[in-house]
């Protein structure tokens, strides 16, 4: 699989994450998910401003639900609404 990666520094990686506990594992796993959900945020406050609390996290969810689980689960459509 082609890398950007040079080989050495990938090695050591792969060494560190299997010198990691579980919970190690699990808690950079919990931070990586947070960065994406602040990347996510912010393209959503880029292409619409600054939104109520409310607002932005039925953007985020929307990116990661279907339009019909959004409707049932909190009134929101976001083929309507926007994501």
């Amino acid at each position: 699989m082609p890398s950007d990666t040079d080989p050495e520094v990938e090695s050591l990686m792969i060494e560190g994450y299997r010198a990691m506990s579980p919970a190690q594992k699990f808690a950079r796993v919990q931070e990586l998910n947070e960065m994406v959900l602040q990347v996510a945020a912010a393209g959503i406050e880029q292409r619409h401003g600054k939104l109520p609390e409310r607002e932005l996290r039925l953007r985020l969810a929307s990116l990661w639900l279907d339009s019909e689980t959004m409707i049932r689960a909190f009134g929101w459509d976001p083929d309507k609404e926007g994501r």
